[in-house]
């Protein structure tokens, strides 16, 4: 018998309007390896912002209870045709109760337990999930739960990669997020130097509160000073960017080319051997991402996310790193979060702008009960 709850819903139309709700659903019974997971917290990610409001504009957004509706600018109206006229549900993960199970072996096991799931749906009363992508929690709440899966297993993916790539240090932009704090105390955990790179002098307080020994302001004027010195004592020259539009992967491989050169005995045209790599893995500047051919040819820059990485790591990796963010979901991986919403207060005007801008401490939890 179908289960009936609120659930959150964006849909962008090809006029440019972007209607964001909170309606009545009904959700299916689950089956085979299927949960449903009375969903108790849920937090807002820049992932989720992708696609709950993009870059819409938030600001000029009219609102009223459960609904807002904004309108989305070129290029990125004509950038997301493929969504045009589609009622998408939002929120990729959260934590909750599994109230009821298909008829697999692992889905039953998992009634009555709090678990945290990424069902992709997770801005709602009730969601489908995956038994296999479900991490039971025990004693842990569903708020310290909630969080248990995009930014632990991200993070630890980075260290992850960093070792398969014999890396020993790592660059990380934007670093005082809970992301980049999890990171922080990762790499103190495992022995991995990390550079951290920020825009402000509390974030730089912060880091080293928690004992970050490389953190770097980018607002100061010797920012690059600052970098260049920290990539030399680390040999960093392997990073991570959520930052994407802008310049900081430029000022990245502009860094650690001008360290590269600078332990050259003899000149050459074309620059240093040193391998340099970046990796973009979000969008948080939406503008073009900007390089300049000043740190010669030996780097690479890509693309980087989640889903794909563990698709290739194996199963025991998985498993270990699941494992290593159970153990530590109060400690190495704990997130903080400045607020608490319902559904309904998730569309409400000041709430929307303020958590639509991804500003640092300024992390949003979903509490769909209210």
């Amino acid at each position: 018998m179908a289960t009936t709850g609120k659930q959150l819903f964006t849909t962008l139309d090809a006029d440019g309007t972007l209607t964001v709700e909170v309606a009545e659903t009904s959700f299916p019974d689950p089956t085979g390896n299927q949960v449903l997971v009375k969903m108790e917290a849920a937090p807002i990610n820049p992932s989720d912002l992708a696609l709950l409001f993009g870059p819409a504009d938030i600001a000029n957004a009219e609102c009223t209870a459960g609904k807002l509706v904004a309108t989305m600018p070129e290029p990125f109206l004509s950038g997301a045709k493929g969504r045009h006229g589609q009622r998408l549900p939002v929120g990729n993960e959260g934590a909750g109760t599994v109230v009821a199970a298909g008829d697999s072996e692992m889905a039953q096991a998992l009634v009555g337990q709090r678990v945290a799931c990424v069902p992709g749906t997770a801005y709602a009363q009730y969601a489908i999930a995956d038994a296999n992508l479900c991490l039971p929690l025990g004693d842990v709440s569903a708020e310290d739960g909630a969080s248990a899966f995009v930014n632990p297993m991200t993070s630890l993916a980075f260290v992850e990669c960093a070792k398969r790539d014999g890396q020993k240090a790592i660059i990380h932009a934007a670093a005082a997020s809970n992301l980049g704090q999890m990171l922080n105390r990762i790499c103190q955990e495992d022995g991995i130097e990390l550079v951290n790179i920020v825009r402000k002098q509390e974030q730089v307080d912060l880091l080293k509160s928690q004992g970050a020994k490389w953190v770097v302001n980018s607002s100061d004027g010797d920012f690059m000073k600052q970098l260049c010195a920290a990539i030399d004592a680390t040999d960093a020259f392997y990073g991570f960017d959520p930052i994407g539009g802008g310049t900081t992967t430029d000022a990245c491989f502009k860094a650690m080319e001008r360290v590269a050169v600078s332990k050259m005995s003899e000149y050459n045209r074309y620059g240093s051997n040193q391998q340099k790599q970046m990796f973009i893995y979000g969008r948080l500047d939406l503008g073009p991402t900007i390089l300049t051919p000043s740190y010669g040819f030996g780097w690479t820059l890509s693309g980087w996310l989640l889903t794909p990485f563990l698709a290739t790591a194996g199963m025991e990796t998985v498993m270990r790193m699941r494992k290593r963010v159970l153990d530590n979901l109060t400690t190495t991986f704990a997130s903080n979060y400045k607020a608490k919403v319902s559904l309904e207060d998730m569309l409400k005007k000041n709430a929307a702008v303020e958590y639509h801008a991804m500003k640092t401490g300024e992390k949003y939890l979903v509490t769909p009960w209210g």
